[in-house]
């Protein structure tokens, strides 16, 4: 038996009650009180990752260093924690069975039934202790995802109330997520969701040990006693979640209501030390005092779901507090942009940020887009499809290669100056097969970007399968793009500049993927610096 200890972050009555920030809160105060700590989440849908769901199916796609297309909340756990996540920290139902299935084709099961229990329930355990194996980490935060009473979420439940005993006392904890709905008519906030979702807890086989309860209005003694009396919980262990104007306070939040004091004493833990949340309190402050403001529209055709571009929003705010400036972003449908309306669209912006994407639908927008970006000097960043765009757009309008695109809007154009890498050609599956992870570049050093970044030897983490076509590289390097930053094992084009723009940078990999609180991006705090430098100028 290992000496790590789990605690299990559950949902009830609703869905999108934030389990991923109320585990990422908790994680932050137990490691700011020294304990090393990592997040997990278990995912019911059967896809083995998100990686081929559209976004506004599941918002954003978030990439880990090793490759993993996995769910959106292990952005939060990385920008809340600042240590990168694994493969083994997002688990879909999905890939549960998959393994089952390929041990039971091996015939590992000894001419066994195989069956849900025990036979996914174990392959659902063993995920869960895999983090916790090494000793790396004193607790593994494993975040259910789903509502109690789900069926999906049923095998997920069924083997953690298995591994509660499994683990022995003082070894894990359940933490239950509900809504305290407010009744305006009645005027009062509702308990009954509430005991309905942990009465359907307790009849899976696990007894919630805290309640935490998302609220628009605060909780009050009496009420904090009935959901104690009625829940079967200690009234210490009723802890509020009130509505908050930004994720980043939820942690001093739930500091304030002692959600880590509880769990240390339920896990049987020390709790000497205090938390030191100074860092991050800083960050708050710079946040929340900003000394002047700037207006950045992220152009993408995803805009009616904010999840969709959550990695990047967030790592505007980070950038943000680095410059002591607020950041409004305002989304732009590229559908809608044309060459005849994108002046009115975006001439007021002080910064142009040409989101990634796939697909053809769109694209003629952000190239609108790009194009009044680089002829009136407002500050530029293009990721990834955003790049691709960038150079499209200087191929066509500068170097003119009449008809410029990638093969991936159109097989057919006479210059593809983005075409699909050579090791994708012969590739058949979708899910799983880009180019994904973390990769090396070599950044020039006397660019915008070798200016920012502390180092000319980077890594950043892709997802794609177009890329810049090399074939044209002379061509739009002597016309006056310039390539400042490559892989330096494949050749592969990361990042494009325009040495004579302000700042206009396209990069072929997803630097919002490593944004954290403790170190924001140096690509937006650079991109939001010079946006900020030259709105100041202009008025």
């Amino acid at each position: 038996m290992d000496s790590t200890k789990y605690i299990f972050v559950t949902g009830g009555v609703s869905s999108s009650l934030g389990k991923g920030i109320i585990a990422a809160s908790l994680a932050k105060l137990l490691q700011a009180r020294g304990f090393a700590v990592t997040i997990q989440k278990l995912d019911p849908y059967i896809n083995v990752d998100p990686g081929t769901l559209n976004p506004y199916e599941h918002g954003e796609c978030y990439v880990t260093d090793d490759g993993a297309e996995t769910d959106l909340d292990l952005g939060h756990y990385e920008r809340f924690l600042n240590h990168p996540t694994s493969q083994a920290n997002n688990v879909t139902t999905g890939r549960i069975y998959q393994s089952v299935i390929e041990k039971e084709r091996r015939g590992e099961f000894l001419g066994k039934t195989v069956q849900v229990i025990p036979h996914i329930t174990n392959e659902i355990k063993e995920r869960i202790q895999h983090l916790g194996q090494d000793g790396r980490y004193d607790i593994v935060i494993t975040e259910i995802g789903g509502t109690v009473g789900d069926i999906e979420s049923l095998p997920y439940i069924e083997a953690v109330r298995q591994l509660k005993w499994e683990l022995g006392r003082h070894n894990s904890l359940f933490i239950h997520l509900t809504l305290i709905p407010y009744l305006a008519a009645a005027g009062e906030l509702k308990t009954k969701p509430t005991q309905h979702s942990v009465k359907t807890l307790m009849e899976s086989g696990i007894q919630a040990d805290v309640l935490v309860c998302r609220t628009e209005h605060e909780l009050s003694d009496d009420l904090r006693t009935k959901l104690a009396l009625f829940c079967n919980v200690e009234k210490e262990a009723v802890i509020q979640s009130i509505d908050a104007k930004t994720i980043y306070d939820v942690p001093n939040l739930m500091l304030g209501e002692g959600l880590d004091e509880i769990a240390l004493k339920k896990l049987d833990l020390k709790k000497d030390q205090k938390p030191d949340l100074v860092q991050w309190n800083e960050f708050l402050s710079r946040h929340k005092n900003p000394k002047g403001s700037v207006t950045i529209g992220l152009i993408g055709k995803y805009v009616e779901l904010q999840d969709s571009y959550k990695s990047i929003l967030e790592s505007f705010i980070h950038a943000g507090a680095a410059n002591e400036v607020s950041v409004s972003v305002i989304s732009i449908h590229s559908e809608h942009l044309t060459a005849e309306n994108v002046a009115s669209e975006v001439g007021h912006l002080d910064g142009l940020l040409v989101a990634p994407g796939f697909g053809e639908r769109g694209i003629e927008g952000k190239i609108s887009a790009v194009a009044y970006a680089r002829t009136h000097n407002i500050p530029f960043l293009g990721i990834c499809l955003g790049m691709q765009m960038a150079v499209i757009e200087y191929a066509r309008n500068v170097v003119g290669l009449d008809g410029a695109n990638s093969t991936e809007m159109d097989v057919d154009t006479p210059h593809p100056v983005i075409d699909l890498m050579e090791a994708q050609k012969t590739i058949k599956d979708k899910g799983g097969t880009m180019r994904l992870g973390s990769w090396a570049c070599s950044v020039v050093p006397d660019s915008n970007v070798g200016s920012i970044y502390p180092t000319t030897q980077i890594q950043e983490r892709h997802r794609h399968r177009y890329e810049f076509n090399d074939d044209y590289r002379s061509k739009i390097e002597a016309a006056g793009m310039r390539i400042t930053g490559v892989n330096p094992d494949t050749g592969l084009v990361e990042i494009v500049e325009i040495p004579n723009h302000p700042w206009f940078v396209g990069v072929q990999y997803h630097p919002e993927y490593k944004s954290t609180v403790a170190n924001p991006h140096p690509l937006f705090v650079g991109f939001v610096g010079k946006a900020f430098e030259l709105s100041k100028n202009n008025k």
